[in-house]
């Protein structure tokens, strides 16, 4: 909700700066509103507005590019715990507890996840949860592999661990991630003067009015998005965990 409350602030200054826009241009006097003035004055806010379509296309792209980064690592980890799952079986009955360890600990990521609860998420962050990650490590180094097959299989799940806890610490630090708060109120003050100027040069009207609010509502919902992609585990906008689910359907089977 906090993004939610940010993004109706952003709404509120840049639809009153239109209205103040307005406003104003039924007190500047008419030699303040020829064309030459008028000239001079969309070349600057064309400017501004070149600058915020670069920043904003920048934010959102960024955005964007972490969101599906998250998604993706979401996936390989999905995958690498289903093999070492596979990898365990075939090492022997000795790493049944092993297993119901992984598919524990894959079984309680998921609901913390799926929770959206911050407090439930800063768990997962937690010196606990690295020692539960090593912990499982611990017990593959323990096994003791009675022929060359066991050995090759052992290596082979402490390898698939050791990428799947760092996978997994890589996804939770990118999720993390958070917009610069002073490039994000430049962008308002840009999308403020340039939505003060649109009610500057235009003569009120009640479509002036419909176009400059969807107009507000718009980047508002842009900003809401760049927002929400920056958390992908917590918000309106989050990362799908069909795979993780998926993983945890076959684990220990």
């Amino acid at each position: 909700m906090h993004h939610l409350s940010v993004a109706l602030i952003v709404f509120a200054c840049v639809f009153c700066s239109a209205l103040v826009g307005l406003y104003l241009r039924t007190l500047l006097p008419e030699h303040h509103l020829s064309d030459d003035s008028i000239g001079v004055a969309k070349l600057v806010i064309g400017l501004i507005a070149t600058m915020a379509a670069l920043v904003l296309g920048l934010l959102i792209s960024s955005a964007k590019s972490s969101f599906d980064t998250v998604n993706a690592e979401v996936t390989h980890d999905a995958a690498d715990v289903i093999l070492l799952d596979r990898v365990l079986a075939q090492y022997g009955p000795e790493t049944q507890e092993i297993r119901g360890l992984l598919k524990h600990f894959v079984a309680n990521g998921i609901q913390q996840i799926a929770s959206g609860d911050p407090a439930q998420l800063a768990t997962m962050h937690s010196p606990e949860a690295l020692k539960r990650g090593e912990y499982l490590e611990r017990k593959l180094v323990e096994l003791s592999p009675q022929n060359d097959l066991q050995r090759r299989l052992q290596a082979r799940a402490i390898d698939l661990a050791d990428t799947a806890v760092a996978v997994r610490e890589l996804g939770l630090l990118q999720a993390s991630g958070s917009t610069p708060t002073p490039l994000l109120i430049t962008l308002v003050l840009w999308l403020c003067i340039i939505f003060g100027a649109f009610g500057l040069f235009t003569p009120p009207n009640a479509t002036v009015i419909i176009a400059l609010f969807l107009g507000a509502l718009s980047t508002s919902v842009a900003i809401f998005l760049i927002l929400e992609m920056n958390t992908p585990l917590n918000g309106l906008v989050t990362i799908s965990l069909s795979p993780m689910r998926e993983a945890l359907a076959v684990l220990g089977q």
